[in-house]
């Protein structure tokens, strides 16, 4: 049987503490890396679902526009140049998410809109073993596309240069809209309009 002396024991313990001080720094290391992922992906969340919102409301806000474009045959023209709005539902998802909106960005694009999002989140990473974590917090951007998503052709029944009815074919769905009394924006704007996330 092998016996360390009192001398040897006592030249180990030191060897002891740092081993077990380096497992300890290794063990707070990867927490912090796996809280700032945890805090990054849920600012991507956060950055997804503001951009959709966003998107969601300018689709919401092209109803005047494009409803009273259609009598006098003008809806090409508004679809290549229309505003592009909706930023403050961005922020409101946002902060459901535990984030900031730093900022939102509409991009016009004719038949293709584009809004791009850019948010903080709320909680720092804050780890013991990374300085300055206490001040670093995870971003995300993200952005989501409107696009019209129709054809369409209109009919002139009283040769009056006021168009009465546009038809609109749209994928496998079709569409009937009268100038004159149009069916409510939320049930075919969803036709007219496909929103979606796009890679920044």
């Amino acid at each position: 049987m092998i016996r360390l002396s009192r001398r040897d024991a006592g030249q180990a313990f030191p060897i002891y503490v740092v081993m077990v001080a380096g497992l300890l720094f290794l063990v707070f290391a990867f927490f912090a890396v796996g809280k700032a992922s945890a805090l990054r992906n849920g600012a991507q969340g956060a950055a997804d679902a503001a951009a959709l919102a966003a998107a969601r409301q300018a689709r919401d806000d092209f109803e005047a526009g494009f409803l009273a474009s259609l009598p006098e045959d003008m809806l090409d023209s508004y679809l290549r140049v229309h505003p592009v709005t909706g930023c403050t539902a961005a922020d409101g998802l946002a902060s459901a998410n535990h984030a900031e909106v730093k900022y939102c960005l509409p991009i016009p694009g004719g038949y293709e809109d584009r809004i791009r999002v850019k948010v903080e989140g709320d909680k720092p990473v804050d780890s013991s073993v990374l300085p300055g974590s206490e001040r670093t917090f995870a971003t995300a951007k993200a952005t989501a596309v409107i696009k019209f998503r129709c054809s369409w052709t209109s009919v002139d029944l009283n040769d009056d240069s006021i168009r009465d009815i546009f038809f609109f074919t749209c994928g496998k769905d079709f569409l009937e809209i009268s100038p004159g009394s149009p069916p409510p924006w939320s049930k075919v704007s969803r036709i007219l309009y496909d929103v979606h996330l796009v890679d920044n």
